[in-house]
């Protein structure tokens, strides 16, 4: 049998995993604030599945030891890990889908400046900062593989559109580890279609060493998967989409990017984005099912999601980062399960940073080297402080140039291989 531990008492949120259901049901109960009545698939997504098997009866499928790939949650022991590379970054196109996944104060630098390379000084910060980061991984003991170098700003055809690439910066939006397999997303962006061509010398050689490796169904992209009227300048009615489930991506056929999903044991968090439609989250789900994972649907209060881990990071057994700019509508049920909520502080980057593609929100994107350990920003002194006070080791590293592309130490990263075994983390409380 798969050696899966489900603990009824002792460390916080962990339990037997037949009170997992019941979760499900809790995640059910307020679906509506954020999901779209016209999606079915949103609403069976959080029932408990009758397909689902009991973890307790989930057959051995392969030793740890036999497999290059072993990652369960976001922060056992890190051995292994794929950081991204900013050489080759290509500024894409001002299509309707990154308009919608960017701010209104960078659009004439998207609408000039699409298809051609990031400023070439920029870029060179940002490959020292992340040479950097990859020796201090190194020499925390954490094995660092890189993928292929690509000129993405080379232009392909398909029969639906015509695109530039973007980069191989941030593998946690195009792989998803769960156990001993490594799943590519079919992301949502046309600039990230063919992105996954950097990343298959690695994951070919996983699976030639004995990993599991899964290519979710790849979208067309065409103009059907993009609401080519979604209002791009009203704040508000942003808010009312997003809490009707209502984005720039449609139901048209499954698309979602890795990064939007984040793990904790038997039960894995998704958010549906401006990149991850519910279709999408419904095929991770069917596909999870067999191993005992549990995907749940959450909402948050943000007019623009794109990537959880910015937003909700668990960085260890019952204890996440919750973003007090986009509250969780789903917190008190973590809260009913005995997990500590923390609210980290207001970052502290610049207002005059260039953050293409992202918020100053990346100060709580952060990787975990275990549970004790934490790759940080050096710049952000109150997030360190705040990671001390719950008594971990901050590792401080700077990647401020890197931040630009729209990532921080977690978005960087892809953990291939960690320390640890299946568990589930949700204390016996009524979730009803």
């Amino acid at each position: 049998m798969l050696c899966i531990r489900a603990f009824r008492g002792g460390c916080r949120g962990r339990e037997a995993a037949h009170f997992l259901p019941r979760l499900a049901s809790t995640l059910a109960g307020g679906k509506n604030r954020f999901l779209s009545s016209k999606i079915s698939v949103a609403v069976e997504e959080l029932e408990p599945s009758s397909d689902s098997p009991n973890v307790d009866e989930i057959p051995l499928q392969q030793p740890i030891s036999q497999s290059p790939v072993w990652s369960w949650n976001e922060w056992d022991p890190l051995e292994e890990v794929i950081v991204g590379r900013a050489e080759g970054a290509t500024i894409p196109k001002f299509t309707v889908e990154v308009k919608a996944n960017t701010y209104e104060k960078h659009w004439g630098f998207f609408t000039k400046c699409g298809g051609q390379q990031f400023p070439a000084d920029h870029m060179r910060k940002a490959v020292a900062e992340i040479e950097e980061f990859c020796n201090i991984l190194e020499h925390e003991g954490v094995r660092v593989r890189r993928p292929d170098p690509v000129n993405f700003s080379d232009v392909y055809t398909t029969p639906d559109f015509e695109s530039p690439g973007l980069y191989a910066a941030m593998p946690r939006d195009i792989l998803l580890v769960v156990g001993d397999e490594i799943i590519e997303a079919p992301m949502a962006w046309r600039s990230r279609f063919f992105e996954y061509r950097a990343y298959r010398r690695l994951i070919k050689e996983y699976f030639n060493q004995g990993a599991k490796w899964t290519t979710a169904p790849k979208p067309q992209m065409s103009d059907a998967l993009y609401d080519q009227n979604y209002p791009m300048n009203s704040v508000e009615e942003r808010h009312k989409l997003a809490a009707q489930g209502k984005f720039v991506t449609t139901e048209f056929e499954p698309c979602f990017d890795a990064a939007d999903f984040i793990r904790a044991g038997c039960d894995v968090f998704a958010q549906r984005s401006q990149v991850t439609n519910f279709m999408g989250i419904e095929w991770m789900r069917r596909h999870l099912a067999p191993k005992g994972i549990r995907v749940h649907t959450i909402g948050f209060k943000d007019p623009n999601p794109m990537h959880i881990d910015a937003t909700f990071n668990i960085i260890g057994p019952g204890i996440v980062l919750s973003n007090p700019d986009r509250p969780c509508y789903q917190i008190d049920m973590f809260k009913q399960a005995g997990w500590t909520v923390i609210h980290p502080p207001t970052p502290l980057i610049p207002d005059d940073h260039p953050l293409w593609m992202s918020s100053k929100w990346l100060s709580m994107n952060v990787l975990m080297l275990d549970p004790k350990r934490v790759i940080v920003e050096k710049e952000e002194h109150t997030t360190r402080k705040m990671f001390e006070k719950l008594g971990m080791e901050c590792v401080p590293v700077s990647i401020r140039s890197a931040n630009s592309l729209g990532g921080g130490y977690h978005c960087w990263t892809c953990d291939v291989r960690r320390r640890g075994n299946l568990e589930s983390y949700f204390n016996n409380v009524d979730l009803e």
